[in-house]
């Protein structure tokens, strides 16, 4: 049976305060993510380049994601949690003010990478503290509160930057990233405890217990089977105006249904891997691949192209399912595993765009990147198999009697 984390004895209100003050974090992170999508026009006039050349800002703070997850996860596996939180958010709000102040392209370039570096660490760092405050059969709903910033994001934060950038500038944005970062890690040092007495590792013992097939399955799934999502919300706007023929009015308002349904997803995918355990994985790619279907039949019209904005969205789910599943694995690795899995679902971010791309480009059109995004969810549903057949039967015992005993 997956080690229970050591539960913290702290008052349902410091409880409270500490995921408030992780899924602040998380909101602030989100939007600074995603606000760069709504600037591109400001930002490209701002610095003289082409709006193609402000989308390699979005490239570049995903390679950051990607090479900082593991890299700053096992720089900071010797510190407290605590002293890491605060540093990743400091980290976090420069980078982003240093973004806002950024005199050209280039330099900007540079910031966003370097603002992209402490993102996957903060997500798995903040997972494990999260998880820690509660019994063990609660850990992927506090985990969902948690990424509950980062769908907020979606749903609020980033509108709030594009109005900041169109009313005021677009440097004003990422000052606003900056602020909220900053806020997080007061509120972490005033309301997270030093617990003394957490198990910590060291960077090599952290590594070699990394390399094993069981965290490297749910990584894979999250780098190929989650791609889909962002296969079809990389091209929304496009489809929702070559497609279904609407005016541009419409544009926010199928982004904010989407926020709306990866809001719900998240609450939902933690609620069910509290139940479902390894196999709720199973049951939400399978409801990602039959959505993903139905998606080029439903852009016609802008009501079911809503409709299907928000069940699409629900993939949001893995997000929390995926992260608990890692901690029940990575012994020994939890906080290099945890980082990884915001890596994992950058490189999904990246993948699911490029392969939507090529389709579109061959002529199938805008609707042929639902039909895309569901042969990546077949992919990552066939990886899942693999990770179920390959788990051990004593394992399988173990995860049953944990959800007979929950129920």
């Amino acid at each position: 049976m997956p080690s229970q984390l050591q539960e913290a004895p702290y008052s349902p209100a410091r409880i409270t305060l500490i995921i408030f003050s992780l899924a602040m974090g998380g909101f602030g992170i989100g939007t600074g993510e995603f606000a760069i999508m709504g600037l591109m026009p400001g930002v490209a006039a701002d610095l003289g380049v082409t709006e193609p050349q402000v989308g390699h800002l979005i490239s570049a703070y995903a390679l950051g994601v990607v090479v900082g997850a593991p890299l700053l996860a096992i720089g900071g596996a010797r510190l407290y949690r605590r002293h890491l939180l605060i540093l990743l958010m400091s980290f976090y709000a420069l980078g982003n003010i240093a973004s806002a102040l950024a005199p050209g392209y280039g330099s900007l370039l540079v910031f966003r990478f370097i603002a992209g570096l402490p993102h996957g660490a903060y997500f798995g760092v903040a997972a494990l503290v999260a998880a820690s405050l509660v019994p063990f059969n609660k850990r992927a709903k506090v985990v969902s509160l948690v990424m509950m910033g980062l769908t907020l994001a979606l749903l609020i934060g980033n509108p709030l930057a594009t109005i900041l950038g169109q009313h005021l500038d677009w440097r004003y944005a990422f000052g606003f990233v900056g602020a909220i970062a900053a806020l997080t890690g007061l509120m972490i040092v005033l309301f997270l405890p030093l617990n003394r007495q957490e198990e910590r590792q060291s960077p090599f013992s952290e590594i070699r217990a990394f390399n094993r097939p069981e965290i490297w399955y749910p990584l894979a799934i999250g780098s190929i089977g989650f791609a889909g999502m962002f296969c079809v919300f990389s091209y929304m706007a496009p489809t929702l105006l070559e497609v279904t023929g609407v005016n541009p009015f419409w544009i926010p308002i199928a982004l904010a249904v989407f926020g709306l349904g990866g809001f719900v997803g998240n609450i939902l995918g933690g609620w069910l891997f509290d139940r479902l355990q390894f196999r709720s994985v199973g049951w939400m790619l399978l409801w990602s691949i039959s959505m993903l279907l139905l998606y080029p039949y439903a852009t016609e019209t802008i009501w079911t192209m809503l409709v299907m904005c928000f069940l699409v969205a629900l993939m949001v789910g893995l997000g929390p399912a995926l992260q608990t599943h890692l901690m029940d694995v990575a012994h020994g690795a939890q906080t290099l595993a945890a980082a990884s899995h915001h890596a994992a679902f950058n490189v999904a971010n990246a993948l699911g765009p490029w392969l939507g791309g090529m389709a579109i480009s061959a002529g199938l059109g805008w609707q042929s990147t639902g039909y895309v995004g569901a042969t990546t969810a077949v992919a990552g549903l066939a990886i899942f198999l693999l990770a179920w057949r390959q788990q051990s039967g004593p394992e399988r015992v173990d995860d049953d009697v944990a959800l007979s005993q929950d129920s």
